[in-house]
């Protein structure tokens, strides 16, 4: 008889999942499912909303990458507006989104995944976390903390808070950096190049050691797509949309972002709240692609900076075509961290983020608006349809975590029929399930919204924990 075993809740990640793998009557795995458990209904409740509130109001969908909605939804709102916003707040602009991509993948590395690494996915649970890591590895991790807070402080620095900063607006930006802060920042790079350096070389040694989980984490081809500049350089903010197959080949490039809804299309799944984007042109399932460090590595021709460059030139000698395998997205995070400092170190110094008139001044002059940029996760959309009084009329977002939705199903598929030889699943394998899907670091908050009815369970227990009753709602 078929079998089903359930992992919930899925640990170590933002926000809420679980995972079923069914067996079949030979006690094989068949089929494995990431679901989604968590009801978001941003799109609905944005309804109505003044367009000019929406980064704001969508910085809030997620305590982890509010900067990345922030930003995109400014973008929506400046073509509503029409307006190029000055120069001084498009750098501004691009350095608070580098910071972002910055300390969200410190946290993803150091404090998420090395547990896994260096405590070993075998080792004890109540030990492989943070807390062991410092206790084991105690200057690495104080290492990993402070290149976070260094990504958070430039945050801070430029829009007055850490979290949820109401700095960009449509047309620009509130204010710019002071002279104080811009020196402060400088005063830190030494030490978090440092880091970062140490962290690659760290991760080389793991390729070394967790052969088995590289070639079978997601190790399948699919296409991916990112943003790239007209001479192909590494891009997190503007440019256009690249796709590539699992061969490097280029599947359709120079595409306008703006209309993503010809080749990008939505799936959804009655057993998930994540819907499923696809490439049009490919169909569904069949136009599956992954977006994020890993595709943005791979689309791109170089990085743009001398480290990173040296390092994306190691990359692609372990990756010839495309690296397909998802545990080499930690690889490609530490490679983004080294190009994300390099350019901050070049941004700081220009005389642009100084000016003193960061933003633009216009009116409604479209009634579709929509925002593109690179979230640490990958590729964000923001597309606002506004009646002539710029109230919103409908919104759609594609959330990275959603593109990589089918990705993530298939790693999960992948490391279950290898692992799993029967009906128990045993500490190390379940962690390497998990471990499976924080390769690619879902921020499920973000990226959860769809219309219908949330399955609903209320349990009424007694003082003891007895079961007293038991409703549900489907």
């Amino acid at each position: 008889m078929s079998q089903r075993i359930v992992i919930d809740p899925v640990t170590r990640i933002e926000g809420h999942a679980k995972i079923s793998i069914y067996l079949n009557d030979a006690g094989q795995v068949s089929d494995a499912r990431f679901h989604v458990t968590e009801f978001r209904g941003f799109e609905k409740f944005c309804e109505g909303r003044p367009f000019w509130e929406m980064a704001g109001i969508t910085a809030r969908i997620c305590g982890i990458c509010p900067v990345s909605h922030l930003l995109t939804s400014a973008k929506a709102g400046d073509a509503i507006m029409s307006v190029r916003i000055p120069e001084a707040a498009r750098k501004l602009r691009r350095m608070m989104n580098l910071a972002q991509i910055m300390q969200s993948h410190a946290l993803s590395f150091f404090h998420l995944s090395s547990p896994d690494f260096l405590l070993g996915m075998d080792s004890d649970p109540a030990r492989r976390n943070v807390f062991g890591l410092i206790a084991s590895h105690p200057d690495l991790a104080r290492a990993g903390i402070r290149l976070r807070q260094f990504g958070q402080n430039i945050i801070e620095m430029l829009g007055g808070r850490k979290i949820h900063p109401a700095w960009a607006v449509p047309g620009g930006v509130r204010e710019a950096l002071t002279e104080d802060d811009r020196s402060a920042i400088r005063s830190r790079f030494p030490e978090e190049i440092k880091t970062a350096m140490t962290a690659v070389g760290l991760f080389k040694q793991i390729l070394k050691t967790h052969d088995t989980e590289a070639r079978v984490f997601g190790n399948f081809p699919t296409l991916y797509m990112g943003l790239t500049n007209p001479e192909g350089k590494w891009e997190h903010y503007e440019g256009h949309l690249k796709f590539i197959d699992s061969s490097g080949n280029v599947v359709a490039d120079n595409l306008d972002p703006a209309r993503y809804a010809e080749f990008i299309g939505e799936a959804v799944e009655s057993w998930s709240y994540l819907k499923f984007p696809y490439y049009k042109p490919w169909g569904y399932p069949g136009g599956a692609y992954r977006v994020g460090p890993l595709a943005r590595l791979n689309i791109c021709k170089f990085m743009g900076t001398p480290l990173a460059d040296e390092e994306l030139g190691q990359f692609r000698q372990m990756n010839p075509g495309a690296a397909n395998g998802s545990f080499m997205y930690h690889y490609a995070r530490l490679i983004e961290i080294i190009a994300s400092l390099e350019r901050i170190g070049r941004l700081v110094d220009d005389p642009d983020i100084m000016h003193t008139h960061p933003r633009a001044s216009a009116g409604i002059n479209q009634n579709i608006g929509v925002g593109v940029s690179e979230a640490p996760r990958g590729t964000l959309f923001h597309h606002y349809d506004v009646d002539d009084n710029g109230l919103i009329k409908k919104i759609n977002l594609i959330i990275a975590t959603g593109q990589n939705n089918l990705a993530m199903n298939g790693t999960v598929k992948q490391i279950a029929q290898h692992y799993i030889t029967g009906p128990k699943i045993p500490e190390g394998v379940l962690n390497r399930l998990e471990a499976g899907i924080r390769c690619y670091d879902p921020c499920l908050s973000c990226s959860t919204h769809a219309a219908g009815m949330m399955p609903l369970q209320v349990q009424l227990l007694s003082p003891d924990g007895t079961l007293l009753d038991e409703a549900r709602r489907n």
